[in-house]
């Protein structure tokens, strides 16, 4: 069996650009025992400050996960099985957003790509506190990963 060419590591550049353009990827959180929690989020970049942010619910096991312990790591798929971004870093997790409007929902909503924001935003601001939604900010220390040319 002949071997292909072997995967690429991506340059910073390539790594944002790939986080930037995924809106999907996989969460891992760190559980007690040591074990790995993965979980498919959806996610928005911002690659000035280098900040991974999350939408959540207070009562997710992530949460918990991040307070125990906030090292998480956020793995994107490129456009082949060989291709992916990971962005490593220390997580930390917002208050909940309690009165439409304040500060963690106006950072949920902006997190939205502005072609996809809800029409009514002050009943999307309510809704947000009806779940008690709050934000995980994933601060990226290590981007590192790959792609197959060819």
């Amino acid at each position: 069996m002949t071997q292909g060419p072997a995967p690429r590591p991506l340059s910073d550049e390539a790594l944002s650009d790939l986080l930037g353009k995924q809106r999907f990827g996989t969460l891992a959180t760190v559980k007690r025992s040591g074990h790995p929690h993965l979980t498919t989020m959806l996610y928005s970049w911002d690659p000035e400050a280098r900040i991974v942010r999350f939408s959540t619910t207070a009562d997710r096991i992530k949460v918990r996960h991040l307070r125990h312990n906030p090292r998480a790591a956020l793995h994107v798929q490129g456009g082949d099985v060989w291709s992916f971004a990971a962005a490593d870093g220390e997580a930390e997790v917002s208050e909940i957003t309690t009165v439409p409007g304040d500060a963690v929902g106006r950072e949920l909503l902006a997190m939205i790509p502005e072609d996809a924001r809800p029409e009514d935003g002050d009943a999307f601001l309510e809704q947000l506190v009806a779940e008690r939604r709050m934000v995980i900010r994933l601060k990226v220390d290590r981007l590192y990963g790959t792609a197959l040319d060819g």
